[in-house]
């Protein structure tokens, strides 16, 4: 699932416009390849601010300046980053650090050429780390969930973690296209889930949007 983030497979402009079912299907592809982690990662991101010993204190200006750094670095990475640099960057239709970095092959050898290569290697290394880093912390997190709600699965949160995560990669040979047909359908849910379960509060505490201000 996370390794497929290493290559985002998107259609060239000089290319037909693909029919609308197959627009729709890629579209539900991406919702549960790409979007998935990030839809994700602020589960631990806004639980790991105010858990443990550092974790900051819990009060209305602390809640608000973290949701308003978590809100203007999804816009950031979903507008900025991949709208307009990572989509309009391709390899034959191919993007993703890795693509990106196969289009230095064949230039002649600089510095400038040299620190391009450099540059990438790094960021491979990046993604790799984070390929084995953010599966085991979203999965631990959400199962964690359980125990929030019944201390009676405390026991049972590494054991069962483990378990989705071996199952989890067991399926990855399926490739992008099998991993967001299943993944797709189930962000969705996600989505809409919490769209219902904090329309409500949004609406009971209006003053969270006060963090849409980046200077909250």
């Amino acid at each position: 699932y996370w390794a497929a983030r290493i290559v985002i497979v998107h259609t060239p402009d000089t290319a037909a416009s693909p029919a609308p079912s197959r627009t729709a299907f890629l579209t539900l592809a991406a919702l549960g390849v790409v979007y998935g982690d990030i839809g994700t990662s602020p589960l631990y991101a806004l639980r790991e601010c105010f858990a443990g010993e550092h974790g900051m204190p819990l009060s209305t200006e602390n809640v608000l300046g973290v949701l308003s750094l978590i809100v203007w670095s999804l816009i950031v990475t979903v507008t900025v980053k991949y709208l307009l640099f990572v989509m309009r960057a391709d390899n034959g239709g191919e993007g993703g650090i890795l693509a990106l970095v196969a289009l230095i092959r064949g230039k002649n050898s600089t510095t400038f050429t040299a620190g391009l290569i450099a540059a990438g290697l790094f960021g491979a290394a990046l993604l790799y780390g984070d390929g084995m880093i953010t599966p085991a912390i979203s999965v631990l997190s959400a199962v964690e969930g359980l125990a929030v709600e019944a201390h009676v699965f405390e026991p049972f949160v590494v054991p069962l973690t483990v378990v989705i995560l071996i199952g989890l990669f067991l399926v990855q040979h399926r490739g992008t296209g099998g991993i967001g047909a299943v993944f797709g359908p189930v962000m969705v849910v996600w989505f809409v889930t919490l769209a219902l379960l904090g329309i409500p509060k949004i609406v009971a505490n209006p003053v969270v949007f006060h963090a849409i201000d980046p200077r909250a």
